[in-house]
């Protein structure tokens, strides 16, 4: 090789290392940047030239490094663990969350809650009885019969708000779904052009990566990687985005609780038409979609409020069957009292935990036996032993509040496990992707000591040129 061409390999030297002190000082600017993912220089050494007529028949070095790409050190399998995990937790998350919720509106152990307002209920029937003769201790079980009846409806409508708080948010996952899809599919576009130019586009692959990630855990979509750079994301097995196209989905089905039976929320592929259902495998939005569905189809927030209807009507079943045996007070002109009558009605329009109702004033309560003296007080008596024995109203509640408990904490244990499993499987792509500040500083070094060593090899051949042009054939002058 030509003394030229040994100044041409320490300038490849030269531009090599500063290309590895370029690389190593974007890692460390980017050591805090949320997914970033570190590069390395990947080189190669150029082969010598053919021994040719100007060889000299010797042997030549090799003519210096190449710098072939600077290399995402992402892992495509440790990024499918990420998404996959995103998915579960994410579907976890939106039910332990919701399962909280209705346990929240439970209010047990509490003095707020149903148990406690029933307690005063028997008690008041219990006062009642004591002083027949009294309106005081009738107008203290009105209040207690309020107490229940207001618990019931307020925490049926308590569902039915977080039911509908639900739908919202899953309806703001849909959009932040469409939303990513398409930027996805642009990032697929510059992509594309920049590689197929030569150009690097590590950083706007890191940027599509955060993106595919955020439809893995509302979606739960998956990913496929393309030759040519792209990625086309599949939710339930079918495309939504393809290269540099995207498909939309949107929220169909019921807007309320009340509806929400035969019309359960469901997603849809806007296209084609008619739309069709889109499965999810996971994600918030499958998760919200689990806790919207009907009582009949396992939703956790329909079940609940059908407790509390199944409740609202075995409570007025139960004490309407004592009270309808006992006899009102005698009216104004000493005339008998009615009997046959209930003491709770859930009759109206919608569920019965709204329509449950008591009585409107004391003269509709029952404390007696018909035909028996004003001071008798047997049903009074017999209403304030309902809240004991096997299937009393006390023991049913007890078993709804014991049922959405074991959901809860089963809920939130699998939030857990779930959690943990993302935990480890972001750990273990950090391991492999993340920057390391001791890393690079002995890159940095390296490259640092390789660039003070092209430069001297360059000054040495450039001193070695000096002398061949300027002072060849002065030697005896």
């Amino acid at each position: 090789m030509s003394t030229f061409g040994a100044l041409n390999t320490a300038y490849r030297g030269l531009t090599a290392a500063q290309q590895g002190m370029n690389v190593a000082g974007q890692n460390i600017a980017n050591a805090a940047t949320e997914g970033y993912t570190r590069q390395r220089v990947e080189q190669s050494s150029l082969a010598a030239p053919a021994r040719g007529l100007f060889s000299g028949g010797l042997l030549q070095a090799g003519q210096g490094v190449s710098v072939d790409a600077i290399a995402r050190l992402g892992n495509s399998f440790l990024d499918g663990g990420v998404r996959s995990t995103a998915a579960q937790a994410g579907y976890a998350g939106v039910r332990s969350s919701a399962l909280q919720g209705i346990e929240g509106v439970l209010q047990e152990p509490g003095e707020n809650g149903i148990s406690t307002a029933l307690h005063g209920f028997w008690s008041a029937w219990q006062g009642a009885a004591t002083q027949p003769d009294k309106d005081g201790p009738k107008g203290l079980l009105l209040n207690a019969t309020n107490s229940v009846t207001d618990k019931i409806s307020s925490a049926y409508q308590a569902l039915d708000a977080q039911w509908t708080s639900v739908r919202g948010q899953a309806q703001d996952s849909v959009t932040a779904v469409n939303a990513a899809a398409a930027q996805v599919a642009s990032y697929n576009t510059t992509i594309r052009s920049t590689l197929a130019a030569g150009g690097s586009a590590n950083e706007l692959i890191d940027a599509r990566a955060k993106l595919t990630d955020q439809i893995a855990g509302l979606a739960g979509g998956t990913v496929r990687e393309q030759p040519d750079g792209t990625v086309d994301v599949l939710v339930g097995g079918n495309a939504l985005v393809t290269g540099g196209s995207v498909r939309t989905l949107q929220l169909a089905g019921a807007t309320r609780l009340a509806d929400a039976t035969g019309n359960a929320p469901r997603v849809e592929w806007t296209t084609p038409t008619p739309s069709s259902t889109a499965a999810l495998d996971g994600g918030e939005i499958a998760g919200a979609l689990s806790v919207l569905a009907p009582a009949d189809k396992g939703g956790a927030i329909a079940q609940a409020a059908e407790s509390y209807n199944s409740f609202a009507t075995k409570l007025a079943e139960i004490v309407n069957t004592v009270h309808k045996r006992g006899q009102l007070p005698d009216d104004a002109l000493g005339n008998p009292g009615a009997t046959e009558r209930d003491f709770f009605t859930t009759t109206g329009v919608g569920p019965a935990a709204l329509n449950i109702q008591g009585p409107s004033d004391t003269n509709a309560i029952a404390l007696k036996l018909k035909d028996q003296g004003a001071l008798d007080t047997s049903i009074a008596d017999e209403i304030s032993q309902l809240g004991t024995g096997p299937d009393s109203p006390d023991k049913i509640w007890s078993g709804i509040v014991t049922n959405i408990g074991v959901q809860s904490r089963g809920a939130q244990q699998h939030e857990a496990l779930t959690t943990a499993a993302q935990i480890s499987a972001l750990t273990g792509r950090a391991s492999q992707a993340s920057v390391s500040l001791d890393e690079e500083n002995v890159s940095l070094l390296t490259n640092q000591h390789a660039y003070q060593a092209a430069a001297r090899v360059m000054t040495a051949v450039d001193e070695a040129l000096d002398v061949l042009i300027n002072r060849t054939g002065l030697v005896g002058r």
